[in-house]
């Protein structure tokens, strides 16, 4: 069984720095595609960051481009997602995805496993 567990959120003002954690459990990490989401109620659930198996492609929503970094130790079964320069509208609850098919996308819908979600909030 896998499982994905957030780490990492909380409270923090604007301009601020959080660096959320994804450990995977089960299954084959290096295979998996990674991604974040996040999701503000009563808004879809919109991407992030994507990460292939090796880390060696990656990709951003336009919104946190050259603010967010994701990368992966996959010794460590781990993904992340350095945040940088946050505002308040990155509030929301962020989700670690992966897709067994090791296939990158956008579209939450492709991914077959997803963590219970991190809460991040940034004040004004």
């Amino acid at each position: 069984q896998v499982q994905l567990v957030e780490s990492g959120g909380g409270l923090v003002q604007a301009g601020g720095s959080l660096r959320l954690s994804c450990v995977v459990s089960g299954g084959t990490f290096t295979w998996y595609a990674m991604a974040w989401f996040r999701q503000d109620p009563g808004k879809e659930r919109e991407v992030v960051a994507t990460i292939s198996g090796n880390g060696g492609t990656t990709d951003y929503a336009d919104s946190v481009k050259g603010r967010f970094t994701v990368s992966r130790d996959n010794a460590k079964n781990t993904v992340y997602l350095q945040m940088n320069s946050l505002k308040p509208e990155d509030t929301a609850v962020y989700y670690c995805a992966a897709d067994r098919s090791g296939v990158i996308s956008n579209q939450w819908r492709r991914y077959d496993y997803w963590g219970r979600g991190t809460q991040v909030t940034v004040s004004s």
